[in-house]
Formats: structure tokens, sequence, C-alpha cells
């Protein structure tokens, strides 16, 4: 596997469920990187120094060597072509990286607005849509279906599909979105928690309480 010649650096905020699928991947490609904190609730992410690596202010962003990427299903696809020579978890087949490409979609769509925001809605009392919990269950019923005959999101294995989906999909109770009727789903999950160089994703301190 090609290694970056020195560690990658990775801007994150530790209860972004964005910038934990660019350390999840990170951390599953046993790439050497150091985290950089940015205080988004300080407004960290629209100072110059950061809107110089992002104009649209948000993390993550990661930096190897000369190469600035931001957005994190972007930092998914670039972690991918550049340190995943096997296409393990970008598959170079023209039809699976379609279904890939799919399911990244969904995670800017549908488990942004459903999962992601309903965790919003509850951890920092923000409730700009109601319709975040029905839209989740939704999400979850469909992903419950596509699993019922195999093990991860497309082909045989794990991809940045199954990453991309990962964070909020297990986070989802601290938004009030329960995981108890999808067996399926969360037996994907723990196949996911149990891949060699898995890490979790910090929970709210208030999440024990909400969840």
């Amino acid at each position: 596997m090609t290694r970056p010649d020195r560690p990658i650096r990775l801007y994150r905020h530790p209860l972004s469920g964005h910038s934990h699928r660019a350390e999840l991947f990170l951390s599953l490609l046993q790439l050497p990187f150091e985290r950089v904190d940015v205080d988004i609730f300080k407004g960290e992410q629209k100072r110059p120094g950061f809107l110089a690596l992002n104009l649209f202010a948000q993390v993550p962003v990661i930096e190897d060597g000369d190469a600035t990427i931001a957005d994190s299903n972007a930092i998914l696809t670039y972690l991918a072509l550049r340190y995943d020579a096997g296409g393990r978890w970008l598959p170079r087949d023209p039809l699976q990286a379609a279904q890939v490409q799919r399911w990244l979609s969904i995670a800017a769509g549908p488990l942004h607005n459903g999962p992601a925001a309903a965790r919003v809605n509850q951890l920092f009392r923000d409730t700009r849509d109601a319709r975040c919990g029905v839209i989740a269950g939704q999400l979850f019923e469909r992903i419950e279906t596509h699993l019922a005959e195999r093990a991860y999101l497309v082909g045989d294995g794990p991809t940045i599909a199954d990453v991309a989906l990962y964070s909020y999909t297990s986070h989802a109770p601290e938004g009030g979105v329960p995981l108890a009727p999808y067996p399926r789903l969360r037996a994907w999950l723990q196949r996911i928690e149990a891949l060699p160089g898995f890490v979790g994703m910090q929970r709210h301190p208030d999440a024990a309480v909400l969840a």
C-alpha cells in the first residue's frame, strides 16, 4: 500500500459525523495522521486561516502534502484512490463504483437530512426541521431491506459506502431515532466495528440521557 511521506493532517470536530467518516477511514487504511480540532461552536471554521482551506467553512478538511481536500465524501474518494491500489474500498468495476456513488449521495441526502439532522435537533436544541425523524425511519427501513441478502452495502466486503453511512447511523439514538427495530442494520454496524483499525465516534456528553 502507498504511504504518505508525512502524516496527513485532519481538521475536524470530535462530535461531527462528517469528520468521523474521514478519521475512521484514515484509521481503517492504517495511514499516519494528526488531528487538528476546529471549534465550530466558537466559529473557528469561519476564520481566515480555515477559510483558506475550505471556503464553505465546514469540517472535515485534510492536508496530504500539497493536496488539500474538503468535504467528507470527497476525502473518502481521494483516500481510496490514492492509498488503496487494490480497489477494495472503491471498486474499479463500473457497476460497483456507481453503486458506491449512489450510497455517497444517500449519505449527503437522506442520511444528512434524517439521522444527522435529528441528532443536531436533539443535542443542540435546533428545531429547524421536525421531519428529520420521519426521514431517518424511512431510510433505515430501506437499508434494513437492502441488507436482507448481503453483509455490506456494495459487493462482498466493506467499501467507502459503508464508511460514509456508519457514523450518523450508529449515533442515530442521540437524535431520538431508535435502532432496535432494525436487526440487520445493527448487525451491519457491528461488522463495521469489528474491522481492524476501527475507531468509534465521540459521544455527546448528554447522549446517555437523550438516547
